[in-house]
């Protein structure tokens, strides 16, 4: 599978897309006045203790007060367990008994604000390197689950080796897998450089301030996204692209070797057509090649998608048909939750197949195509009503989110009252406003579609309505207002 990162940079925005074999799989957007702040390190301040919830808030700085839950605070864990799996073993201590109002806390963010919730927090710090995640408060020393369980020991004595007994625990990562002593050692160096940096700007800053800060959009992309199958990163900004250069030679040099600068006529995402496939992660609709076709719809507590032949009927039989459908939307169903960062609880409704086989096939294709996804996600078996739950980690905003905003007109709706709804709201409120009070006459300034059946299909009751009030009611068309808006003057 041949993979190519396109990097499209301006002063304000910073946008990537990963292609393989011509497709478009993923779209990460980074503006520079809206950065993420996952993985920034903050010394924070506890400003209320919920023990009913057993959480606290944290104020970092931030709009909104930040949320700790008693699960992601850290405690030092017996026997050398895995962290994620002390979580579970362990009882948990109160959280009223860990942390205090007033008190300055050392917090990482794990995720960013999303909608109306603030950034949610961690105090078990956690570092990224180029080949490694350094755990300073931790002694365990891990492995990545994506490398074969063969290779793991092999690679942890490894690591146990190299890491010493200068504190601090390691997991290994996905790309440093074949990374030779050498490299693991200078990867080890600088992460507990960068960690004495962090204790010693924590001891010297006051409250609030950040004292660690993640890689930006553009470094990410050689630490995190790069793999074997990169065949060349390419990037539309001559400066940036030095610059970018230069930070891969010191710490990703693979990677680095597989820069490339663009300096095409053409913007860089109009020669691939990325901006079109933005343009379509943002619609419901998604087409199937086969004819058939998705509706994703994201609401607040989760995302739906909805599988329907529409078109496609050149299978042998209906069941077929059913079933083809169902496998290829397997695949755009995994492609879209990349293309648009859905997260949270999914729901996919995929036709309804009698046989028990069929549900199979399509439950591992699906299961087999969220494999690749660089963020943890897990699909269940299919429920009573023919439902697939899953979920997908949510770190930050979806593509929706971070490029869109409520319609004024619908209030996020989707849909606005018809017309005709609307003339019969305006014509209860004259009736209201008639037995208050006692003007000379009524003025309804509304939207033109309005205005135009008042005058038209409506006009009958128009007129019944000032008889029986015995006032005269004049109409006034506003272009620029919302058909859900009106007003009514009392003159």
């Amino acid at each position: 599978m041949q993979q190519d990162i396109l990097i499209n940079w301006s002063p304000q925005e910073t946008r990537v897309a990963v292609v393989e074999n011509g497709a478009v799989q993923e779209l990460h957007v980074e503006r520079t006045l809206e950065r993420g702040r996952v993985s920034n390190v903050y010394l924070g301040k506890v400003v209320r203790v919920l023990p009913g919830m057993q959480s606290a808030f944290i104020d970092i700085g931030l709009e909104r007060a930040a949320f700790l839950h008693v699960a992601d605070v850290w405690h030092r864990q017996e026997g050398g367990e895995p962290p994620l799996i002390a979580r579970h073993t362990q009882p948990q201590v109160p959280i009223e008994k860990q942390v205090f109002e007033g008190q300055a806390l050392m917090v990482q963010v794990i995720k960013d604000p999303l909608g109306s919730k603030g950034a949610r927090l961690s105090t078990q710090i956690s570092i990224a390197g180029r080949l490694l995640v350094f755990l300073p408060q931790d002694d365990h020393v891990g492995v990545s689950q994506k490398i074969p369980p063969a290779q793991r020991d092999a690679l942890r004595a490894r690591l146990q080796a190299l890491a010493g007994e200068a504190g601090g625990g390691f997991i290994l990562r996905t790309n440093g897998e074949d990374a030779t002593d050498a490299e693991l050692a200078e990867d080890i160096a600088y992460l507990r450089k960068t960690w004495a940096r962090i204790k010693e700007a924590s001891l010297r800053l006051p409250p609030l301030s950040l004292l660690h800060q993640d890689l930006n959009l553009l470094q990410r992309v050689l630490r995190d996204m790069v793999s074997t199958e990169t065949q060349a990163i390419r990037l539309d900004s001559i400066e940036q692209f030095g610059m970018l250069q230069a930070f891969g030679r010191e710490f990703m040099p693979a990677a680095a070797g597989k820069l490339q600068l663009y300096k095409g006529e053409r913007p860089i995402f109009d020669l691939f057509a990325i901006d079109e496939e933005i343009a379509k992660a943002l619609g419901r609709r998604v087409d199937l090649k086969s004819g058939g076709y998705l509706i994703v719809d994201q609401t607040e507590a989760l995302t739906t998608v909805d599988v329907n032949t529409g078109g496609f009927v050149g299978a042998r039989n209906f069941d077929d048909t059913i079933f083809k459908t169902n496998l290829e939307a397997t695949w755009a169903i995994a492609r879209q939750l990349r293309l648009r960062n859905l997260g949270g609880i999914i729901i996919v409704d995929f036709i309804d197949m009698v046989r028990e086989e069929h549900r199979e096939a399509v439950l591992a294709e699906l299961r087999k195509q969220l494999a690749r996804d660089r963020v943890k996600t897990m699909a269940g078996g299919f429920s009573q009503l023919g439902l697939v739950e899953m979920t997908r980690k949510r770190t930050r905003e979806s593509l929706a989110h971070m490029l869109c905003e409520p319609c004024e007109a619908c209030g996020g709706k989707g849909s606005v009252k018809t017309a005709r709804s609307v003339a019969y709201d305006i014509l209860r409120e004259i009736l209201r406003e008639a037995r208050q009070f006692n003007p000379r006459e009524f003025r309804v300034v509304a939207a033109p579609k309005v205005i135009e059946l008042f005058l038209d299909e409506e006009s009958q009751h128009l007129a019944g309505l000032s008889d029986f009030i015995g006032k005269p009611i004049s109409l006034q068309s506003e272009s620029a207002i919302g058909q859900e808006q009106y007003d009514i003057v009392l003159l």
